[in-house]
């Protein structure tokens, strides 16, 4: 199994959850988490699954993802690559702001925009979108997230045909 792990990250979280992912992944299986800005196209050759997570940022995926995600030809991922996505956030319980839990009922977080672009590049969802919390607006990341990463990196390999 070939697995690319792509992500942005602002203040190092969504880099930590990568590599949370990256090394809980099994011998036998070739895993890469890298930053969207080493990213080239030789690397969707022989890929059997990306992951791309973003931090959400004004309720969105940072511009650098969209626009990677964007670029990419409509057919990029068509030849049965496996998609996922994934983004940190804040709880809105932690916050507990109404005008916050009124913007993110209209705009949403970074997880889903991934994903339809992921969709829309032809890629085949293995799971849906993963969320992982940070504390506050810039981290680090709530107890236990790390984990919660690699165990998700597990449940998704175990959904893959060939597991």
């Amino acid at each position: 199994m070939n697995i690319l792990i792509l992500y942005d990250s602002v203040f190092g979280n969504t880099a930590k959850v990568a590599e949370a992912m990256k090394n809980s992944v099994p011998e036998g299986h070739r895993v890469s988490a890298i930053k969207f800005d080493a990213f080239t196209m030789d690397m969707l050759k022989n890929l059997d699954v990306l992951v791309v997570g973003s931090p959400t940022r004004a309720f969105r995926p940072t511009p650098a993802i969209s626009d990677l995600l964007k670029r990419l030809p409509s057919d990029a991922l068509a030849q049965g690559i496996h998609t996922v996505a994934f983004d940190t956030r804040v709880s809105l319980k932690d916050v507990n702001s109404k005008f916050l839990n009124m913007m993110v009922a209209l705009f949403g977080y970074a997880a889903e925009p991934i994903d339809k672009l992921l969709l829309k590049r032809g890629g085949t969802q293995l799971a849906e979108p993963k969320w992982f919390y940070v504390n506050g607006k810039e981290g680090p990341l709530k107890s236990g997230e790390l984990e919660s990463a690699a165990a998700w990196m597990n449940e998704l390999l175990a959904r893959l045909p060939m597991n």
